[in-house]
């Protein structure tokens, strides 16, 4: 629980005169339900208590007291009664470690005080709780005004039974015409915007609402236009002598009140921001909304805690020329990262963990100083016993610090210190879940022959959970390639896991030369196998960049989005398959795609095109609009602006491919051989009627020895069909030859002088630029390129 503010100029001897000087100025003024209220707010300014309550004579002369005012925490926090017996006064609270005062004030009350502070209350705190007592006007506990003698805009509500007496100016707030209310307060609810009941309801059930005011301001729908802001002041009335609990107050339309929020409003929409803010910007952000405006600040920063240092979250104003000297030296990246040794007074305020105000000609030193010269409050932001941060205002001109301002002050660094260390652990948390899902992905995606590929993964922001969203790239033999999508169910670290063992099942299958449909039926059984409950969605694109052509599979995937050189784009007419992992005996049929250079081919998970209250359909026709207008020169351009706007309620993974076909296409030629005595004879000679159709006048011996050695081995050590492949490109010359094994061959070691075999794939090696071994489709091809004197 944050501590109360002080003075850092003046120490801690002159809060006792503080206080009186406080408290004379309030008696000033009428004695008013309000005015009763700020004088209890006096205990949190000058004491060290987070709760303070009143209790007055119950009326029945027996020695109990009921609570008819409190302050601070909310009174469940601590769980203080709602009755008093002054023969067994209440000696604990909850939680552990908390500390409970009882203070006798006038006409027999008492003046209950609650703090976390580990010392407890100190001599000084117990002197102001006695002075704060003798100014508290201990009354009897209110009774609800009738039903006629509302004010205009006035309500009564029942806490125990949801009944609301109110006039017809509070009806016509909400639209309502009298004779259309059942005077219920649920029906008045069910006007208010949906996101603003929280809020509300806070107030209307008993269990939430503390005794005293209470303000908020909320949002009635109309049947047309925007919603209409209203602002509701109640005070609770505790239930005695036979009568329950009453809510008495008022509803009125903000426009027709003050401007400016109380301190208890901007307290409450502070809170309201922060409970929704993910991240340490949003909650730097929420801050300097909710309190640079209405304190009438000109600087205002908010800065984490790390070792040593304040590395700056958010400033405002943001200009670098509006800051110390100090800070500006520190500016290394978007914002400054201040060290706190330079600033031994901003050291001291955040190991007391007190909040501090430092008015006009207070001497600090000059980081501090120029940041606020007419005043300066400093607010640590601490979380239960570690301290998260800091937050400071500072003001130009002199500037005067009212007991309302400081309750601000102190309200709003408890909220924002929780906040900001919830913050914290969040983007940590989401940092470690983007890398864990980054390493999952390929780092970086290959150079392609006659294309060009991007990618982009964004993890979601709502939860902390690994997805199961990846994309592949895979280079193929004879300038294919593959492109992969592909999404696993759920959002588990088990999805994350199940995601990276089916991108590299499917990477293994199509380097084995499998075809598109065999690759995801191969995927489909393996996932069938690992007896998980998680089924994956993905989409498969066999491309060949030499004729122009794909092939592609859909395991229950999206289709691709085909954007043509023209500008005209929708997506693909394939056919599909179940998702993988569902059905053992599942088909995935193959559909062909014709590309032309300068075609576009976008492959999408559910994420960047579903969305709340729209259909997926709809998500893919707007890609397609976006596509169709975006410059398909620049990928990385278009990639980035296809992101903008997305929902980030899952993950997103995105993955475009340029076509642009080879400004050189391979001559090729292929003959299969037989197993017949004449087969290397007759694979020669296949071989030097190509060579001389192609011109290729030298390395002909070289090239001979090499189909000579590669075929007799494939047909001595293999079974089955054999084939042998030329392929001519950029003044190289690759022979392959594939047979049906699928064992690599291996070169021996040494050879001795009387060995009759063993010398090919030596003589392979010796021949060849590079050599190597590939799988294909059940076997393996065994190839060697050789550099030729000048290109073909």
């Amino acid at each position: 629980m944050t501590d109360v503010v002080k003075e850092g100029a003046t120490g801690r001897g002159a809060r006792l005169a503080r206080a009186e000087a406080a408290l004379k100025a309030l008696a000033a003024e009428p004695d008013t339900a309000e005015r009763r209220h700020r004088v209890l707010e006096q205990v949190l300014a000058f004491t060290r208590a987070t709760f303070a309550a009143v209790y007055t004579p119950a009326g029945d002369g027996g020695g109990v007291l009921r609570l008819t005012e409190s302050a601070g925490a909310p009174r469940a926090l601590y769980g203080v009664p709602e009755v008093y017996d002054t023969a067994r006064p209440p000696g604990t609270v909850s939680p552990a470690g908390a500390s409970v005062v009882a203070v006798p004030a006038r006409n027999g009350g008492r003046l209950l005080a609650v703090t976390e502070s580990p010392d407890g209350f100190g001599a000084e705190d117990r002197a102001c709780l006695e002075l704060i007592a003798e100014a508290v006007t201990a009354v009897r506990a209110e009774r609800p005004p009738a039903a006629a003698d509302l004010p205009p805009g006035g309500f009564v509500l029942a806490m125990d039974t949801g009944r609301i007496d109110t006039g017809e100016e509070l009806l016509d707030l909400f639209g309502l015409a009298p004779q259309d209310f059942d005077g219920r307060v649920e029906t008045l609810l069910g006007l208010t915007v949906p996101e603003d009941l929280p809020s509300l309801m806070s107030v209307v059930e008993a269990g939430h609402m503390s005794v005293g005011e209470r303000e908020l301001d909320f949002r009635v729908l109309r049947p047309s236009g925007p919603p209409r802001w209203l602002r509701l002041r109640g005070r609770l009335l505790p239930a005695a002598e036979g009568r329950a609990a009453r809510l008495v107050g008022t509803v009125a339309d903000t426009a027709s009140v003050r401007s400016d929020a109380t301190d208890v409003a901007r307290v409450q929409r502070l809170a309201a921001a922060l409970s929704t803010a993910g991240t340490v910007r949003d909650v730097s952000h929420a801050v300097v909304a909710a309190l640079r405006r209405p304190l009438r600040a000109d600087r205002i920063a908010l800065a984490e805690l790390e070792g040593d240092r304040l590395v700056v979250t958010v400033l405002d104003p943001p200009e670098p020329e509006a800051w110390p000297e100090l800070w500006r030296l520190e500016w290394r990246t978007e914002w400054p990262e201040a060290p706190v040794r330079a600033m031994p007074t901003l050291a001291a305020a955040l190991r007391e963990g007190r909040a501090q105000i430092w008015p006009a000609g207070t001497e600090l030193e000059p980081a501090l100083a120029e940041v606020g010269p007419g005043g300066l409050a400093v607010l640590p932001l601490s979380a239960g016993t570690r301290m998260a941060g800091a937050c400071l205002i500072g003001w130009d001109a002199p500037h005067d610090f009212g007991p309302d301002e400081r309750a601000l002050l102190t309200a709003s660094a408890g909220l924002a210190g929780q906040a900001l260390l919830r913050a914290h652990a969040f983007d940590a948390e989401h940092e470690l879940v983007g890398m864990l899902q980054r390493q999952l992905l390929p780092r970086r995606l290959p150079r392609l022959p006659g294309a060009t590929a991007v990618a982009r993964y964004l993890p979601a922001t709502a939860g902390l959970e690994l997805g199961g969203d990846w994309y592949d790239v895979i280079p193929l033999p004879d300038n294919h390639v593959a492109l992969v999508i592909g999404d696993v169910q759920g959002h588990s670290a088990a999805a994350a896991t199940l995601m990276g063992q089916m991108r590299t099942a499917l990477r293994a299958y199509a380097a084995e030369g499998h075809p598109p449909d065999v690759v995801v039926a191969h995927a489909n059984r393996l996932l069938l196998e690992m007896e998980t409950d998680l089924f994956a969605t993905c989409a498969y694109v066999d491309v060949d960049t030499e004729e122009g052509s794909a092939w592609c599979v859909r395991a229950g995937h999206l289709p691709p989005v085909l954007r043509d050189p023209d500008g005209s784009t929708a997506p693909a007419d394939t056919e599909g398959g179940p998702p993988l992992g569902v059905l053992a005996q599942a088909e995935f049929p193959m559909t062909e795609l014709r590309l032309r250079p300068g075609t576009l081919i976008a492959l999408v998970t559910d994420g960047l095109v579903e969305a709340a209250g729209h259909d997926i359909d709809e998500g893919l026709d707007r890609l397609a609009r976006e596509l169709a207008d975006a410059d398909p020169a620049h990928l990385g351009t278009v990639a980035d602006a296809l992101l903008v706007g997305a929902h980030r309620n899952d993950d997103i993974a995105l993955l475009l491919m340029r076509y642009d076909g080879l400004a050189v296409r391979p001559r090729r030629e292929s003959w299969t051989v037989w197993r017949v005595p004449e087969a290397v004879r007759q694979a020669r000679r296949f071989t030097r009627r190509t060579l001389r159709a192609w011109d290729v006048t030298d390395a002909c011996d070289t090239v001979l020895l090499v189909v000579s050695e590669l075929v007799t081995n494939a047909l001595v050590h293999t079974d089955g069909r054999v084939r042998l492949d030329l392929t001519l490109l950029g003044g190289r010359l690759r022979v392959a030859v594939a047979d049906g094994s699928p064992r690599s061959p291996v070169k021996p070691t040494s050879i001795g002088w009387e060995a009759t075999g063993g010398r090919g794939l030596l003589l392979v090696e010796a021949l060849s630029a590079t050599w190597g071994t590939v799988p294909v489709s059940g076997g393996k091809q065994v190839w060697s390129e050789i550099t030729l004197m000048t290109d073909q």
